[in-house]
């Protein structure tokens, strides 16, 4: 620990966002950075450049005794770890024990080696539950899961977690993160008409990056964290880009292929709250865009093209609403669609 510097410690390093903060801290003179993360392949080849900057504790967020030397004389925790959708749907058990044990875990260790720390959490848009028909919202809005969203229930109890855990926090309640969209099952979830607020990876991570020095201003507070209203759309409007930047042609999928229903999203009405206290946004639509045409090789987008055909009806294979339509399971289907009959 270094005493003339900001001692900063990041869980979830490897991750899209934690791999962003990781980059904008290490060359920063006045940070002194801890990453703590899960050793594996993936997470070694991310580190590797930044051996010689930053400080790496390999360890388990399910076993607190990891926790408790990691924390240790820490002046703030940017806390990012965790497991996501789809995986999070796929193996909810293994969710809750490392998304809400872990929290629990972490707020132990900080309040028996390191009660002054401040901790600075990512949750989720999710938390707000269903908002097709009322996209406005805001930090005060009750929340409430979707039926069988089970991340965002494990969001909702870290952040009870945290408030109630006596040490200073700030939550940043995040819109949909996009760096590199990856076309897969989950989109099929998201009703096309779904009004959606987008951030890039490399401005959420600047709203951290930036808040380690803000404690003040933050200090136990909830925020929107979103791109902002030139960063706002419909789903069906941003899948359609998707898919004429990769090739893949129009959106035209079999009736029933999205749901109707039970998932998420919206337009964060206060979320230049955030903004004017960290002054993270860079990126608008246009500019994300831009970025994943670049990422995007010619080849790719070529072979996207002679094969969209079979590529698209391969995804519509993979819509879980559309199956549950077929078999007529009526239980899946009151959740995607609120039909019984």
């Amino acid at each position: 620990m270094d005493k003339n510097k900001l001692n900063v410690l990041l869980t979830g390093a490897s991750g899209t966002i934690g791999s962003e903060v990781l980059a904008q801290l290490a060359d920063n003179s006045d940070v002194a950075l801890t990453v703590f993360d899960v050793k594996t392949k993936k997470a070694e080849k991310i580190f590797k450049p930044f051996y010689s900057k930053v400080r790496f504790l390999y360890g388990d967020i399910t076993n607190k005794a990891d926790l408790d030397n990691a924390v240790k004389n820490q002046d703030v925790v940017i806390h990012l770890a965790g497991i996501i959708p789809p995986l999070a749907d796929e193996k909810p058990d293994l969710a809750y024990k490392v998304n809400v044990l872990g929290m629990k875990n972490l707020v132990n260790a900080l309040k028996e080696n390191a009660k002054d720390a401040f901790l600075m959490f990512s949750s989720s848009v999710a938390v707000y539950g269903d908002r097709l028909t009322n996209p406005n919202i805001r930090v005060g809005d009750t929340v409430s899961a979707s039926d069988y969203d089970e991340y965002a229930k494990n969001k909702i109890e870290c952040e009870h977690i945290i408030q109630d855990s006596g040490i200073d926090w700030t939550i940043f309640r995040l819109a949909a993160i996009m760096k590199n969209h990856k076309i897969s099952k989950l989109m099929f979830h998201m009703p096309l008409e779904t009004t959606m607020e987008i951030c890039t990876a490399e401005d959420t991570a600047r709203a951290f990056s930036n808040g380690i020095w803000k404690r003040n201003e933050l200090k136990n507070r909830i925020f929107n964290l979103g791109g902002g209203k030139q960063c706002t759309t419909s789903f069906g409007e941003f899948l359609q880009k998707s898919f004429d930047l990769f090739g893949l042609g129009k959106v035209n999928f079999a009736e029933h292929t999205f749901a109707k229903r039970n998932f998420h999203c919206g337009y964060f009405v206060d979320g230049d709250d955030l903004e004017n206290i960290v002054h993270f946004r860079q990126d608008d639509l246009e500019s994300y865009y831009a970025k994943t045409k670049k990422d995007i090789s010619p080849l790719t987008k070529l072979l996207a093209s002679i094969f969209r055909f079979p590529i698209k009806k391969y995804l519509q294979s993979q819509s879980e609403p559309l199956k549950a339509f077929k078999e007529g399971n009526k239980e899946l289907i009151k959740r995607y669609f609120g039909e019984t009959n």
